[in-house]
């Protein structure tokens, strides 16, 4: 455990041909669904970008850079949703003084639910690319699809889910290749907390049928505005995977404090 550390975070978040987000965040409650979504009606994209880095000094020296994205589409049959993920580290060896890379992955995905009839039943068609070093296999990529919908609707909470069928491919570390079916929930659940802060609970987990890794993610996080520009977040991550690397343990947490700038 690091004794001495110094962090350094800023998260650039701006929203692309939209207003602030957190304008529709502190007004659920006072719309419901179909009237937020027509206040998006004709923006291309809005949605948030996240920049952190890590400086560690004294009895252990490391580096860490982390990137983030979430971006989002409301048009007229589909809402889409773009993520990418990544994290990097550098830890330095005191007694040889070598530098190796102790974390390297990169995530991104991309989802797209077509709407049914109202604002919440869909149909979705998601896709996703991960590359480990360290999770026990090279890369691995998801396709799946299946039908969402709203489980929970109250003045200050939503909570939405999407379940389906699917396929994974992944590479393992021996150079060898593997495929299988797979069974796909996801569940997200926001809640106003104020007007001006909101908790956000993002979990998705998928169940190899076919003897492969199987993978869960949980995010939460809770944001507060302390101005019209500048924001607080604080953050959990945890991810799990059943079949880790040799001599590495099936799940990695992440904790994170940091401020976000927003911009128009």
């Amino acid at each position: 455990m690091m004794k001495y550390w110094l962090v350094f975070i800023f998260c650039l978040s701006a929203s692309a041909y939209a207003k602030d987000p957190f304008e529709d965040f502190s007004e659920y409650g006072k719309f419901d669904e179909s009237d937020i979504h027509t206040k998006h009606q004709g923006d291309l994209f809005y949605g948030d970008t996240e920049f952190g880095f890590i400086l560690t000094s004294g009895n252990t020296d490391s580096t860490t850079a982390k990137l983030k994205a979430n971006i989002y589409q409301d048009l007229e049959f589909w809402r889409n949703q773009f993520k990418f993920d990544s994290l990097f580290k550098r830890d330095v060896d005191e007694p040889t003084q070598e530098a190796k890379t102790t974390a390297s992955r990169v995530f991104g995905s991309l989802q797209g639910n077509y709407k049914l009839g109202n604002q919440e039943e869909s149909f979705f068609v998601y896709g996703d690319y991960e590359n480990d070093r360290f999770n026990g296999f090279s890369y691995k990529y998801t396709i799946a699809s299946g039908y969402g919908n709203r489980l929970l609707s109250l003045k200050k909470d939503k909570v939405d889910f999407d379940i389906g069928p699917g396929l994974s491919a992944q590479k393992n570390l021996d150079g060898s290749a593997q495929t299988g079916y797979l069974l796909r929930l996801a569940l997200q659940w926001e809640r106003v907390v104020s007007k001006s802060t909101r908790f956000n609970q993002d979990i998705s987990y998928e169940q190899s049928l076919s003897g492969l890794s199987s993978r869960l993610k949980s995010e939460t996080a809770l944001i507060s505005r302390m101005s019209e520009a500048l924001s607080v977040k604080f953050s959990y991550l945890y991810r799990y995977n059943s079949q880790p690397e040799e001599g590495k343990l099936s799940y990695d947490a992440e904790t994170s404090a940091s401020l976000v700038y927003y911009f128009n």
